[in-house]
């Protein structure tokens, strides 16, 4: 990580300290949870629906990767936030699938039209990405493809779902309140103010 940076949860005593030196706040993200006894399966079904005048959401499969892979690629330079949400490309390792990290998308012919990747703890699933091409954005298939994982893996017996993100993507703010995920951690990431822009 960049030593002129420091990523830290907003009650964190170091941030006033830092704060205090000089440092500046360059970007903030959050942390959510999703338990599944507070799982809305009707509302969830109803979101996941959404995605079927594209051709509605499934399991992606080890054919998929190639066209996650060329989706990655457009949607690379559109993440928000720091060192705290920086999102590394996809390799064709990194977007291989297992039983321990699994994703969910939208495809129309061989072509990924949003997609999310979940990695997978035992009874917990960490929902690494969510991405939806920019021509479709609005159209909430990023809370269709994240609805069908949580109903799937839910189902599955995963019981706690963790995501988080960038506080200036509202989109996937909002998303994530229509699955019922609640936010439990607020971080702030800190430039020093020989870096601060």
């Amino acid at each position: 990580m960049d030593t002129g940076k420091v990523v830290a949860r907003d009650d964190d005593p170091r941030v006033a300290e830092l704060l205090s030196q000089g440092w500046h706040v360059i970007a903030e993200s959050w942390a959510a949870q999703l338990d599944a006894h507070a799982i809305d399966t009707r509302e969830l079904s109803r979101l996941a629906a959404t995605a079927g005048p594209y051709g509605g959401v499934r399991s992606a499969e080890s054919s998929d990767v190639s066209a996650i892979l060329a989706l990655d690629a457009v949607t690379l330079p559109h993440y928000p936030g720091d060192v705290a949400t920086h999102h590394e490309a996809l390799t064709p390792v990194s977007a291989g699938l297992s039983a321990t990290r699994r994703a969910f998308g939208v495809f129309e012919h061989e072509r990924a039209l949003a997609v999310t990747y979940v990695d997978l703890a035992g009874h917990r699933a960490e929902i690494d990405f969510t991405v939806v091409t920019p021509e479709l954005r609005g159209r909430r298939l990023g809370s269709a493809v994240k609805a069908a994982s949580v109903l799937a893996l839910s189902a599955e017996g995963v019981r706690t779902f963790r995501t988080g993100g960038s506080a200036e993507n509202h989109a996937i703010l909002a998303a994530n309140g229509r699955l019922g995920f609640v936010v439990d951690e607020r971080w702030v990431t800190l430039a020093a103010p020989t870096t601060a822009p």
